[in-house]
């Protein structure tokens, strides 16, 4: 039957868009994807049919009617220019419609009259875009800034949804995180519970969090987590270096509660764990931009000695304009295919020559799992998972001169070596955030049918990979507007 089924879905289209005896065969609809997503744009074409109405497949000469989602005139009419179909100069196109003019044609049962209402808003110079951009449904539709003016609320749904992370609710946590990635978005503060109405991904509950946060100042449910024996031992295991969610959680099933319980049962650590739990106190503290600098100057060096010519750059958060974190990562290239693999072993052991190193983790590249198809993957590059021994500058090792603490701190660095082929999807995917970073991939599943992860994109109807030289590049492929890392701080 699969077959039979691709055959029938390639056949021609205005075959399968226009019934045998539409009711008005003078309108002809176009659902432009672009901004609407695939899965809606399906739904609302299915709804349009099923009342008559002709809506093509195909951008063509015939389209009377372009109905677009959260977009400009601006945008709408580069758009326009930009299809096959449009007409030359001096020549009517179709009428570009806000989505309102569609949703009163439906309610009515047919094509309502085009009023100045319906047509797409003209944005002149200077003046700010439609808002509606920060209603879209995907993160990675949404610019996010560091800071917002919401932080209060969305710093209450992400304490849920941390905490449902550490019980297994995946849905819930994703539900929680989706709907604080949506406050951090808003240009303004969220002053009144009416106003979520009009947001994505705010269920019941969401709205109940922030409706009481809003009229009382403090959410119950939100303290109540706050304050509970198990979120606060979950969260300062999982704080520790090499611990995940399931470890932690085996622990308080066991009776572990603190730090001295695990100090007191060491046959429970991994080495990782040890050093973790060794260097607790340097790692749990911010690592400032300062540090990050003389970071780099390191890494860059040891790289330098190992491959003149290969490149590092700094990702993660401090690339999206955090001044503090709490681990750094860097990205390490060659602009000469090939000659990056294995680059990784030698500038571990440069680091540790100079006694730099005081834990590293090095993974090798997975070639097999290293293919785009596999977007369940995040990434299967060369890579070390490094503690660092950084040194102080003079003069801040220890605030009592009697007695002097160490000449240097523990970092967590992360070092990562992409070829140049793959480096701009490797940049995208280790830049984050990791909300970002998953809407991403769900908007390029979902909406796009391509599979996306830190290695490539992959078309799999047409068994073929993008090329990109650029993160524009990959934004580009995937018809959205480029977001740059400062506003990916989903």
């Amino acid at each position: 039957m699969l077959p039979r089924r691709r055959r029938a879905g390639s056949a021609a289209p205005a075959a399968r868009a226009a019934p045998p005896d539409p009711r008005f065969p003078h309108v002809a609809l176009y659902l432009a994807e672009r901004r609407m997503g695939r899965s809606r744009r399906a739904f609302l074409a299915h709804l349009a049919r099923s009342k008559g109405f002709r809506v093509l497949d195909a951008c063509s000469s015939e389209v009377t009617h372009v109905v677009m989602e959260h977009t400009s005139a601006e945008e709408a009419g580069r758009w326009w220019q930009r299809q096959a179909a449009a007409p030359a100069p001096g020549c009517h196109g179709p009428a570009l419609l806000d989505i309102s003019w569609f949703t009163e044609s439906m309610a009515a049962g047919q094509p309502v009259p085009v009023e100045s209402r319906h047509r797409l808003e003209v944005v002149t110079p200077g003046e700010e875009p439609s808002k509606s951009v920060w209603l879209l449904p995907y993160a990675c539709q949404r610019p996010t800034p560091l800071t917002h003016h919401n932080t209060c609320l969305s710093d209450a749904l992400e304490l849920l949804a941390e905490a449902a992370g550490f019980d297994g609710s995946e849905g819930r946590s994703l539900s929680f995180s989706r709907a604080a990635s949506v406050l951090k978005a808003l240009p303004g503060p969220l002053t009144d519970p009416s106003q979520l109405q009009a947001l994505p991904h705010f269920g019941e509950h969401s709205q109940r969090i922030i409706q009481e946060l809003l009229e009382e100042g403090v959410c119950e449910e939100v303290e109540k987590v706050r304050r509970s024996e198990r979120y606060q031992a979950m969260k300062l295991f999982t704080g520790i270096f090499g611990v995940g969610v399931r470890i932690a959680d085996q622990w308080f099933r066991d009776g572990l509660r603190t730090l001295e319980d695990l100090r007191e049962q060491p046959q429970r650590l991994s080495q990782q764990q040890e050093v973790g739990l060794e260097h607790f106190r340097d790692l749990s503290t911010p690592v400032q931009w300062p540090d990050v600098e003389a970071l780099q100057q390191l890494v860059v060096a040891a790289v330098d000695r190992a491959l003149p010519g290969a490149s590092v750059t700094l990702t993660g958060g401090f690339r999206r304009g955090k001044r503090q974190g709490h681990d750094v990562d860097f990205l390490i290239t060659h602009p000469q295919e090939g000659r990056e693999a294995g680059l990784l072993p030698t500038v571990l052991q440069h680091l540790k020559e100079q006694g730099l190193l005081l834990y590293h983790q090095y993974h090798r590249r997975h070639k097999a799992a290293a293919r785009p198809q596999h977007s369940h993957i995040m990434d299967a590059f060369e890579r070390s998972f490094c503690i660092f021994c950084l040194p102080l500058p003079p003069g801040t090792a220890g605030e009592d001169p009697l007695q002097p603490g160490p000449a240097w701190k523990a970092v967590r660095v992360d070092l990562v070596v992409a070829p140049d082929s793959e480096f701009p999807f490797a940049l995208l995917g280790w830049t984050g955030s990791k909300h970002f970073e998953r809407e991403l991939r769900r908007f390029s599943r979902k909406e796009r049918g391509l599979w996306l992860n830190s290695h490539g994109l992959w078309d799999p109807q047409q068994k073929r990979c993008f090329h990109a030289t650029s993160e524009e590049d990959i934004f580009r492929q995937l018809d959205l507007d480029y977001l740059p890392p400062e506003q990916r701080n989903a």
